[in-house]
């Protein structure tokens, strides 16, 4: 299955007469909600990890820890000013389907995922400069 989610899509509103500063933090703001929506429509995509949730592989609150994952990597991203390691982000997302959902994803979907994740951020990086 291949996985395409584009945040540069958005339109930023005109500065409507505010300053520079203001202007660069809405458009980071801006940036920031369409990376975040961005890896959440990722992983809604992403069947192995719809799977675990529907089937409740972690627990009760499997929705809500697909929901901290997301919020877990777009905090990785937004808080690194470079481009992150490709192999860095495919351990953790092994890792949180791992202990998380008790499941070991072996079918290549983490690394497409992830060079998805990847590009979204390379994105979302060039926005902010």
């Amino acid at each position: 299955m291949e996985y395409s989610v584009n945040i540069n899509s958005v339109l930023i509103p005109p500065s409507g007469g505010r300053n520079k500063h203001e202007a660069e933090a809405k458009t980071e703001e801006v940036l920031c909600c369409r990376l975040r929506e961005g890896i959440s429509g990722l992983l809604s995509q992403w069947n192995a990890l719809q799977m675990a949730v529907q089937n409740q592989w972690g627990g009760s609150d499997s929705l809500h820890k697909s929901h901290q994952l997301a919020a877990d990597i777009l905090t990785w991203f937004s808080q690194s000013k470079t481009p992150v390691s490709m192999e860095d982000l495919e351990s953790l997302l092994h890792e949180k389907l791992l202990f998380t959902f008790k499941t070991d994803i072996e079918d290549g979907s983490i690394e497409e995922v992830a060079e998805q994740l990847m590009i979204m951020h390379e994105e979302y990086l060039r926005g902010n400069h």
